[in-house]
């Protein structure tokens, strides 16, 4: 049976995408060279890696480090169909190559020897935008379907927007009152100069101009990730999320994305949140465990 080896990556941000796309179109946003570069840029430690089984390409990893500590966040990209023992040989492979230790969150569940599951297996609500646009508005829930019509008749005002500083201020406002977690202030920014038109923004206004809500998602090739979203009062009341996300998910859609990632659906997060992110359509992701991975 044929070893995997690794092979360094040192080229171009085209050439990356150009494999993850080959590998896996809708790899998360962790993978994607942009991410990398942010996290360089912010002090941490970066390899990029082919995986290769003879002179057969069968993954490719972005793995960010720092003091000792190597991540490899849903991920590695593996070759769709991947025998199970070969991406958990690819994972052990990987922890032998980085100078310290490796924690990995694969996309899909990976066990076996070798692999010391520290965090169970967490789920993703993912939007499958393929479908064509009565298709999508069928597969929504009564429930939240109903919302949606209701904020249609409201008449609201949906504008893109450019500007992202009053979105990800209200959002740090309303991330303080509910006592929940996210990526830092800047790297909306950031995503948005390494990946051109990869920041998509939209607001729903009242008759005078005044925003009552506002959605984010960062797009990179077939996948968008929901980043980040906050709703005022009245706009809550008007079901203006509901308006939003689903014309986030037209334009996105428009723009050749396939896939939407709703984020994490895990019962700590509230049930609240759970069924609005489920009452699109989106289908239940299961990751793998987050695990210690033993060089092999």
């Amino acid at each position: 049976m044929e070893q995997i080896a690794l092979r360094k990556f040192s080229g171009a941000a085209p050439v990356w995408e150009a494999g993850v796309e080959a590998l896996a179109p809708a790899a998360a946003l962790q993978n994607r060279f942009g991410y990398g570069e942010i996290a360089a840029g912010g002090g941490r430690g970066l390899r990029r890696y082919e995986i290769m089984l003879g002179a057969q390409r069968i993954g490719l990893a972005q793995l960010v480090g720092r003091a000792g500590l190597w991540l490899a966040a849903r991920g590695p990209v593996l070759a769709p169909d991947l025998a199970p023992d070969l991406q958990r040989a690819a994972l052990r492979r990987l922890a032998r190559a980085v100078p310290g230790v490796l924690i990995a969150t694969p996309e899909v569940p990976v066990s076996g020897f070798g692999l010391v599951p520290l965090i169970t297996s967490r789920h993703q609500a993912h939007w499958d935008l393929d479908p064509a646009q009565a298709e999508l508005r069928a597969g929504m829930q009564g429930k939240w379907r109903n919302r949606l019509v209701a904020a249609e008749k409201a008449k609201l005002r949906l504008c893109e927007e450019t500007e992202t500083d009053w979105l990800i201020k209200a959002e740090a406002r309303q991330r303080d009152d509910r006592g929940y977690r996210a990526l830092p202030p800047g790297f909306v920014a950031a995503w948005g100069m390494a990946v051109p038109d990869g920041v998509l923004t939209l607001s729903v206004r009242d008759a005078q101009g005044q925003r009552l809500a506002g959605v984010m998602a960062l797009v990179s090739g077939a996948l968008a990730s929901y980043h980040l979203g906050w709703s005022g009062a009245e706009g809550r009341a008007l079901g203006a999320h509901n308006l939003l996300l689903w014309h986030l998910a037209l334009r996105l859609k428009a723009r050749g994305v396939r896939l939407l990632d709703l984020g994490d659906v895990n019962s700590e997060a509230g049930a609240g949140l759970m069924h609005f992110k489920m009452g699109t359509g989106a289908k239940l992701h299961r990751l793998g465990a987050t695990c210690l991975v033993l060089p092999g």
